[in-house]
């Protein structure tokens, strides 16, 4: 056994640590599904841009909450000499919880995530139909035909219209 974990009192401590942190990734996996369904909703009402760029802030501000839980569960794991992922915490539950009340939140906490990153998906898959009908509708009002994305030695997404010519004999 991890020698942290050598006494009941121990590990009653770290479940309820994990109990706690689970908690609240579940609260903050709920707001964000609620946040991410808000998000659709502006996108297909094509609402104003400072309505998508609210709804945009606030899912961001949530993901940085979850991040927080999440580094917090890793640290955790870290300090306890456990692997800082699924298996590692995984094998802390097993640890410490020997009534097995904490997989069923782990559980609850993964479905909600996959749901979150469905309607994230979809959400995305919007925004990319709507770019290129934009892009469509630039190339009929400029007679031009859109420009390809590249990227730069840095990084940094230009755009340009062809490539460079390098030799001309071969």
């Amino acid at each position: 056994m991890t020698a942290p974990l050598a006494t009941a009192a121990a590990r009653e401590e770290v479940r309820r640590t994990l109990e706690r942190l689970l908690a609240e990734e579940v609260v903050a996996l709920v707001e964000l599904e609620r946040l991410l369904e808000s998000e659709r909703e502006v996108l297909v009402r094509n609402d104003s841009p400072e309505a998508l760029e609210d709804a945009c802030t606030r899912r961001q501000d949530c993901m940085g909450g979850l991040l927080r839980i999440q580094d917090e569960r890793r640290g955790v794991l870290r300090m306890l000499g456990f692997e800082a992922d699924a298996a590692g915490l995984e094998r802390l539950m097993r640890e410490c919880d020997p009534q097995r009340s904490l997989p069923a939140r782990w559980g609850e906490c993964a479905e909600r995530a996959r749901r979150c990153r469905e309607i994230n998906d979809f959400n995305a898959a919007l925004v990319s139909s709507r770019m290129r009908r934009v892009a469509g509708l630039l190339e009929i009002l400029t007679g031009r035909k859109a420009e390809t994305p590249v990227y730069g030695r840095q990084g940094q997404q230009a755009w340009g219209a062809a490539g460079r010519l390098l030799a001309t004999e071969a």
